[in-house]
């Protein structure tokens, strides 16, 4: 499977790309919350790098959109309002089908067989940080049988953008939603039978399900 980085550029001896890769890392298991601070002289402490690297590192995360750096000022999680995080949601509605359109024909049995076993670990776990690796696990593995020049980048971009705020959704709502579960079991079913159009249909609503929910709980996007 795909892990949570991304391409990125080559940087002086691998140490900026090393440091981004775990501070993304970070970012994305919740060590930092949306709006903090990220101080680059206690990660260059951290790392055993000079501030080159560190910039370096914190310059491909705000390419990302996971960082927020201001001159002369300093670096922050980025924070997203909710009209952000609704337009986020909105793109992956439309973008998400259309990659898993192209997955569809080309995932193995034995890839959709572990998608099948994914969504039943998740069914039966209660732990939010667990369910999210799983869910991850679950829906980037369904888009990681097609080469793509640009829309699988895109998607794990803004994966990563509105991690945050789909722990948030599921500290509302827990991993025993049933409807959650239930989608997931679907799309699984339209994936063995190969139907490219239901497959689409049963994640844009998924994705919408989850964007309707988000906008019903402004608070989680308070500073």
């Amino acid at each position: 499977m795909r892990t949570m980085s991304m391409t990125q550029p080559r940087t002086h001896g691998g140490a900026g790309l090393r440091i981004a890769d775990e501070l993304r890392t970070a970012i994305l298991e919740g060590q930092y919350a949306p709006g903090a601070r990220i101080r680059q002289e206690y990660l260059a402490e951290h790392y055993g790098a000079s501030r080159l690297p560190v910039r370096e590192a914190l310059r491909m995360l705000e390419g990302e959109g996971l960082v927020r750096l201001v001159a002369n000022t300093g670096a922050w999680v980025t924070h997203l309002s909710l009209a952000d995080c609704d337009e986020m949601y909105q793109l992956r509605e439309r973008i998400e089908p259309l990659l898993l359109r192209y997955n569809v024909l080309l995932l193995s049995e034995a890839q959709i067989d572990h998608l099948d076993t994914l969504a039943t670990q998740m069914e039966l776990g209660d732990d939010v940080e667990h369910f999210l690796a799983l869910d991850r696990e679950f829906h980037l593995g369904s888009y990681e049988a097609a080469k793509t020049t640009l829309l699988t980048d895109t998607v794990h971009q803004l994966w990563n953008r509105t991690q945050h705020y789909r722990r948030a959704f599921m500290q509302v709502f827990r991993p025993s939603d049933r409807s959650v579960h239930h989608e997931h079991h679907l799309l699984v079913a339209a994936l063995r039978r190969r139907d490219v159009d239901e497959a689409e249909r049963i994640l844009a609503a998924h994705i919408r399900r989850t964007r309707f929910e988000l906008a019903r709980h402004p608070e989680i996007f308070a500073d």
